[in-house]
């Protein structure tokens, strides 16, 4: 390949490559005659162009400083209302043209002010080219910066007047600094001088300011006000003051005093001297086999010995000193790898204007990551306690606010991306345009980049191993383990001092919450009281954060997603090649279970043999979708009493287990459907399957809160009953406990610790 992009002008046609600067610099000195740098052309590839332009096209290589990075910010603000038509009445659009004519460079903000127009209207306007900005001036998130016109050619007129206005102001403003008659400080002044007047610190420059201002006055017959500097001190100034304005053409710099440069400035060491122990510890002492100081220096002493250098021997101190001054992100990546070193890395903070790492707007990025909660939990109808569930939380990163939670016992998965993305969909009525996600498998599975890319949402990867790219929902996750769920009885946090754990204080035996319970109250805290609560670095609310950004960028109201069963189904997962053949008599194929359809669909002489597109339910084997004629079509498996409600996870378990035991006993592994459905009826003893089972019934209780089907958790009884048990264990064991009932007080609660100034 040539490069990145084949492009096709209307006179020419030619290959583009792109790098960054800072990888073009690393390959200059890799491959010098690959890459040449031109001060009058930029970067080259002359063998690549050779070859290139013998076939009658152009090959240019490209850099990312030529990307106007304030323009790609603001077709990325507008990309929505360029892919999605927003909808704008005609005379509103005459109305906003006429007033912009009236008071041609008005402001965006402005302009939103006079209420003659909305943010998404000026949006649409300035996206279908009916009202004119300079995209390259102004982002279109400071619409106090944004001037808008008719057209271009206004705006070319506009410009020009300001030009001469500004030429008008410069004169009289030159004309007024002519009449002074100090000194002006002019281009002629030597370099060394404002080298030192840069160096010099305020302490220096305050003495300096006294010093002028005392010279002055006794120049021009005023007295001075301090009068206990003698005459002497007065004409010392003044003598350094004209031999600075001599030898710099600038006075005032000979009144500072040059600290800096006072004391023996010279190595104490020769330069011969340095380049040996700077080898010795290249060589010995920054690699991976880590060797200690005390070690690395009696290398440098058997190799002096050995070279019978006349000069003394560098001491230990000086050795160590050498280190030092070494020390930093190169040195500890050579001793102890990259993952160590990143913790010593620059920062990334946004210098120039590319995009900002949080994005202009809200639903532009979003965060979406798994962590498992600090917290033991039972099972509602036995009491049982089911372990520690995991969280999946969706983050706007702009606002911070947290767009969908989702509790589950199963660990992260597909099912746990596909649940909140259709928590915030019910919620918001859409999905963020961006979503950074970290290394997992299942955010590289092709059924999360095929739902993203359905919906016109972009997949960003973190690096591995660079957890400050992940800062913002990683931060969260501290925050909500620390502020909430430890304030929870059954948290873990016992156990991080295993010697410290005990019959009595183990979080398995104090636990009395249910996956139900704490997600109902984990939703109250992440949608209220976390969401209303003042963030340390916003300097307000998450709440009010993404409402002030949804009325500054505008509602977008054309990427709203109805949630229904449409919708749903869509984010179902499917088969790897997408679709399945409608068999005569046994319907569908789906992970070899056949399902057949609930109306008289399969058996139409035109559906019969072709291939449709498939969806099955993960949380409920007995149950799948078929796209027939322009709608999804409800399908049930042939054995649906068996597979009614048990999830994808707990069929491949009781699959693995009814395997394993045929393996045993050399029996055939391949197994029918029909197998499989009885092996689950009689598997319910079985530890993983039970467990798996009681899982899958708690993670249908948080779904039905999730659907609105239900607001108080099931098994009340049976939970009062072993909460009572659980409180009598207690009270015998722990005197000093409060009461274990499941409640919590969200006014007691800080969302921030001092530290996470996030």
């Amino acid at each position: 390949m040539f490069g990145d992009f084949f492009v096709i002008r209307k006179s020419s046609a030619g290959f583009e490559e792109w790098k960054s600067s800072v990888r073009l610099e690393k390959l200059a000195t890799k491959q010098p005659e690959r890459y040449v740098f031109s001060i009058d052309v930029g970067w080259l590839s002359p063998p690549v162009a050779e070859v290139v332009e013998q076939l009658g096209l152009y090959y240019r290589l490209r850099t990312d400083k030529e990307i106007n990075w304030v323009k790609y910010r603001n077709r990325q603000f507008l990309k929505a209302y360029t892919i999605k038509t927003y909808q704008i009445n005609v005379e509103v659009a005459n109305r906003i043209r006429e007033q912009i004519a009236l008071t041609p460079g008005i402001t965006y903000s402005d302009l939103i002010q006079t209420l003659t127009a909305t943010s998404d209207e000026v949006n649409a306007l300035i996206a279908n080219g009916e009202i004119y900005t300079d995209l390259s001036v102004a982002s279109l998130t400071e619409p106090e910066r944004v001037h808008l016109f008719v057209d271009q050619a206004a705006a070319d007129a506009y410009n020009r007047w300001l030009l001469e206005q500004k030429r008008t102001e410069e004169n009289l403003l030159f004309a007024a600094i002519s009449n002074q008659t100090s000194t002006t400080f002019t281009s002629s002044i030597h370099p060394e001088a404002i080298e030192r007047y840069l160096k010099a610190s305020p302490c220096d420059l305050a003495q300096a300011n006294h010093r002028y201002q005392i010279i002055t006055q006794q120049a021009a017959g005023k007295p001075t006000d301090n009068a206990t500097i003698s005459e002497r001190t007065i004409r010392y100034w003044k003598a350094k003051f004209l031999l600075a304005q001599k030898k710099y053409n600038w006075g005032y710099i000979g009144l500072l005093d040059n600290h800096a440069s006072k004391g023996n400035r010279k190595p104490k060491i020769s330069q011969q001297t340095q380049d040996f122990i700077d080898k010795i510890i290249a060589d010995h002492y920054e690699t991976l086999k880590q060797k200690g100081k005390m070690a690395v220096y009696g290398v440098l002493k058997h190799e002096w010995e050995k070279t019978k250098n006349p000069e003394e021997l560098p001491s230990y101190v000086t050795f160590c000193n050498r280190i030092k001054q070494r020390s930093g992100y190169e040195q500890t990546k050579k001793r102890l790898g990259s993952r160590a070193a990143y913790q010593q890395s620059a920062f990334y903070w946004e210098l120039d204007l590319t995009t900002p790492p949080h994005g202009d707007r809200p639903w532009e990025i979003a965060h979406i990551d798994h962590t498992q909660v600090d917290v033991e939990l039972i099972c509602s109808r036995t009491g049982r306690n089911l372990g520690r569930p995991w969280a999946t939380l969706l983050m706007d990163a702009y606002s911070r606010r947290i767009l969908a939670v989702y509790l589950t016992f199963d660990e992260p998965s597909y099912r746990s991306i596909m649940m909140v993305l259709r928590i915030c969909v019910q919620r918001y009525s859409r999905l963020p345009e961006t979503i950074v996600v970290d290394g997992g498998a299942e955010f590289s599975s092709i059924y999360f980049e095929t739902l993203l890319a359905a919906f016109g949402c972009t997949k960003k990867q973190r690096p591995p191993a660079k957890a400050r790219f992940g800062s913002v929902i990683e931060r969260l996750f501290g925050t909500t383990n620390t502020e909430f769920f430890h304030n929870l009885q059954g948290n873990t946090q016992i156990t991080k001092q295993v010697r410290l754990v005990t019959k009595s204080n183990n979080p398995k035996k104090q636990a009395v919450w249910t996956l139900d319970e704490l997600y109902a109250f984990f939703c109250i805290y992440s949608y209220e009281f976390y969401d209303n609560k003042e963030h340390p670095t916003l300097g307000k609310s998450p709440h009010q954060a993404f409402t002030e950004g949804i009325e500054k960028s505008g509602q977008r109201k054309m990427q709203e997603i109805i949630y229904d069963e449409n919708f749903k189904i869509f984010t179902l997962p499917s088969t790897p090649k997408g679709t399945a053949k409608v068999q005569p008599s046994r319907g569908i194929k789906i992970n070899y279970l056949y399902y057949w359809s609930i109306d008289d669909s399969f058996i139409q002489p035109e559906i019969e043999g072709t291939d449709v597109p498939v969806r099955y339910d993960p949380f409920d084997m007995g149950t799948a979708y078929a796209y027939v004629k322009g709608q999804w079509i409800r399908c049930i498996s042939q054995y649906y009493k068996s597979f009614q409600n048990r999830s994808e996870r707990e069929v491949k378990l009781a699959t693995v287990e009814l395997r394993r035991t045929r393996q045993k006993s050399s029996k055939r592994i391949n197994l029918t459907a029909k197998e499989r459905a009885a092996y689950l009826e009689e598997a319910e003893a079985k530890e993983a399957i039970l467990e798996q089972r009681l899982h899958d019934l708690a993670g249908q209780d948080v779904r039905s809160i999730i659907e609105g089907r239900r607001t108080q958790p099931i098994g009340e009884d049976q939970k009062k009953n072993q909460s009572q048990k659980v409180n009598k264990v207690a009270k015998s064991n722990l005197k000093s406990e409060k009461s274990l009932e499941p409640k919590i007080n969200f006014n007691t609660i800080n969302p921030y610790t001092n530290e996470e100034l996030w």
